[in-house]
This record gives structure tokens, sequence and C-alpha cells, in this order.
């Protein structure tokens, strides 16, 4: 996942500065004052805290590689210098030392990307040698890039201007430069790759249209639209491990899920309806009308949303399989990770099942204690004639996902391609610690 938010602003608690999901969105990484923890995502009724790390304070970015005992950290206090470590064993294996603050963190099983300001650095994560500096790169403040998770599609995009919504792609296996998309009007807010690397989303700092396009090629696939009357932040967005789904979050109070798929026309012989007229009479008008009403027209509302009991917080949504069903998850600057359900057949509003502290602290206010107790009772309620949530997965018409995580090797392996070890074990993917990443010497560039 390309899921970071940096908790920098008012409203959340003061040891809270950072939080992201890892790639597969098994485990949610946290920084703060102290240090830095990580949890487990893969049960809805408690969050395991996997490790407490207090190597160094004010962490600002951390960020875990799978479920390894590969952790990466930048400090605030240190905010040119990446800290590898491996936390289980307790033992720093390098570090490295950037001409500028580090801005972002993006790592897969191949290639580790640094983003400062200006430029980009691209690590082979094996030996952590430096294979590529891209220099001069646009004026990027935020940090702003997004890596595949997928090794056999190490796809790196990263925005091409500071003005307009331009996007570089980038081979980080064979270093090289692929294409440029023309995505949006205004500069890039958030940019997201599926699991396998094949699709790329993005939304630009109006927050209003979130698309969808091909990779390598580029070609637009989807256009959303998140809303038409004010303009907002978007902080993350986030694919399904499937690709059907794509959510977003902003600074609203508003997260939306967006479905992937392209809708049929009418089928020979079925009786018009008048939703149907009504569509065709808005096809043929966007014909003869101005090209950004037209767009607008076409553009697919969200599938399904959530509303925050918040507004003006930072917070990073992800998809993810959990207990074999779908969720929404949602980490927020107020110190909680917020647990939806969602129904995959007919969308809607989302239903919160469980809330967690991320942070340790002082007994819950007293409306938190409220508020866990009406979800108890909401989940001891005796089923209703309708069909359950579960039940609706199974539908015959619902489409076939997976209801495990493949993690990075989802769209296979190109020949020629040389496949770690761990690729043909059976079950989850876990890296062999001591010998994927043995203990190296400290380098700085």
């Amino acid at each position: 996942m390309e899921d970071r938010e940096t908790f920098d602003g008012p409203g959340g608690p003061q040891d809270l500065i950072s939080s992201s999901f890892n790639q597969d969105t098994t485990s949610l990484s946290v920084g703060t004052k102290s240090g830095y923890r990580l949890f487990s995502v893969t049960s809805v009724d408690k969050m395991d805290c996997i490790h407490a790390g207090a190597e160094c304070p004010d962490v600002c970015i951390v960020e875990r590689l799978f479920s390894s005992s590969l952790v990466v950290v930048v400090s605030l206090s240190m905010p040119r210098r990446m800290n590898v470590y491996h936390f289980k064993r307790g033992t720093e294996i390098c570090n490295y030392s950037y001409s500028n603050n580090i801005l972002s963190v993006r790592l897969n099983r191949q290639r580790l990307v640094v983003c400062l300001e200006e430029s980009v650095y691209i690590h082979n994560i094996k030996d952590m040698k430096l294979l590529k500096t891209l220099l001069n790169i646009p004026h990027n403040p935020s940090g702003l890039c997004a890596l595949s998770v997928n090794h056999a599609n190490s796809y790196l995009a990263y925005p091409g201007s500071q003005t307009i919504g331009e996007i570089m792609v980038y081979d980080a296996n064979n270093l090289r430069t692929v294409t440029m998309i023309p995505a949006h009007d205004s500069p890039l807010a958030a940019l997201t790759f599926n699991t396998s690397g094949t699709k790329l989303a993005s939304a630009s700092e109006r927050g209003t249209v979130i698309r969808v396009f091909t990779i390598p090629e580029g070609q637009r696939l989807f256009e959303f639209r998140r809303g038409m009357k004010r303009y907002v932040s978007i902080s993350s967005l986030s694919f399904s491990s499937d690709a059907q789904f794509l959510c977003a979050s902003s600074n609203t109070e508003t997260v939306h899920i967006f479905k992937l798929e392209h809708h049929n026309p009418s089928r020979a012989g079925e009786s018009p309806t008048w939703g149907a007229y009504v569509g065709k009479m808005f096809t043929a008008a966007s014909t003869y009308l101005p090209s950004q009403v037209s767009d607008m027209m076409h553009q697919d509302r969200a599938f399904a949303t959530v509303r925050l009991n918040m507004f003006g917080l930072k917070n990073i949504c992800a998809l993810a399989t959990i207990q074999k069903l779908p969720r929404l998850l949602v980490a927020s600057s107020d110190g909680h990770i917020y647990i939806y359900n969602i129904d995959p057949q007919e969308g809607g509003e989302c239903v919160l099942v469980r809330k967690h502290r991320l942070l340790e602290g002082d007994e819950e206010p007293q409306e938190e204690q409220q508020e866990e107790k009406e979800l108890e009772d909401r989940r001891s309620l005796p089923p209703s004639n309708s069909p359950s949530y579960a039940a609706t997965v199974v539908l015959p018409s619902t489409p076939p996902s997976s209801t495990t995580l493949t993690g990075y090797s989802d769209g296979g392996a190109e020949k020629g391609d040389v496949i770690p070890e761990h690729e043909f074990t059976k079950g989850p993917v876990c890296l062999d610690d001591e010998n994927e990443f043995p203990p190296v010497s400290n380098q700085s560039n």
C-alpha cells in the first residue's frame, strides 16, 4: 500500500505523528513522540501490538516491509537520515544520510525508494546498494510518490510538474522512464498502484475527480467524481486486493469507495425503462456539449460511503480482507483506527463494527465508552429476515474475489525474473529474515 500520513495538524493527540499501512494491509505502523509501534490488523475484535520500538524519538516515517522484520524509520530529530532495522533481533541493518530532508519512503521486496523535495533515490533492498538517483525532479514539497508492491512490476510514480497534474512513471527494475500521464489540470495530491502494478489511481489538489489509468500504457480507464460543492485535500487512495474497489479519504467527514466496473448497455430484447431512456438522452446530449460538461456527465459517483464523526482531521484509509470479509480501515489523527463493513452488492452507507485506540493513555472518555457499548449491542442483535452481510458475499452474482491477500506477487513474474525462494512457500508470504536481510555496513550518500 502507498498510504502514509503525517499527523502534524491540530486536533490529534500530541504523541501521534504519523501512520501507514504495510503493502498487503495486514499491519499498521504508527510513529509517535517516543518511537514507533506496529499493530496487526488481521482481526476485527482486537489489534495486537507486534512491536514497540524506542530506538529513536519523534518518528515521522515508519514503513514495514510486508510481514517481515524489516522496518524503515525516519525521525524528526534527524530528518535527513534513514535507519533500517530488524526489529525482531533489535539490530540496525544499515543507515543512509541524504542531502536534504526525507519526505517519504516506499518499498517492495525488490526496491527501496527515498523521496526528497527535488530528488528520488532508488536502492536495491537486498543489499541497500544505491542503484539510481533521479535529480532535479519538479518541486515536490510533500514527497508524493507511489511504488508498486509487485516486484515483477516495480513501477514508480511521482509528479512530473509543479503546476499541473502530470505523472511520471518510472521502471524501478530496469531503471528507465516508461511514460508521462497528463492526469489532471491542477497539481497532484495523491497516487497509488493496485496490488499487481497494472493500474494507477490519482487525484489532484482540487480533490473533486479521481482517475484510474492502465500501467504501463497510461490510458484512462475510469473517472470518479468525489464531489462538486467544494475543493478538498485528499490524503489517501487505496485499491482493494482484487482491484475491484478504490477508496479515498480527505480532510472532510466522508470516505468514498468507488467500484471499478464498466456499465454495459441494455441487452437486446429488454423493455426500455425510464432510467435507460434518461441515460440515452444524457449520452446523446454529451456529444454536442462542451468537453468539461460532457466529462462530468460520464463520471461515476461513489458506490459506498462512510461518515466519520470528525471533520478537518487527517486520516488514511485502506481496503482489506479481514476474517474473509471485505472491510474499510480508517486510521485517524484522533488516535484511533475505525473498521467498517462494506456491502459488496449494494454499497451505500458502511457500518462501523469496531474502533480501536492506537496509543496507550488514560481511560477512554465516557462518550467513547458509550459508543463501544452501542457497537456491542448492535453486534449482539438477533439476525433479521433479510440476507446477512456474509451471505451477500457468496451470492452467485458476486464476482469472484480472493479471500486472502496475495501480496506483491499477484501479477506474476516475467520470464527471466529471479524469484526468491520464499515465493514458492505455501501459505502467507513470509521472509526468512536471517537469510534475506543480513546486517550490512552503514553507508551514506
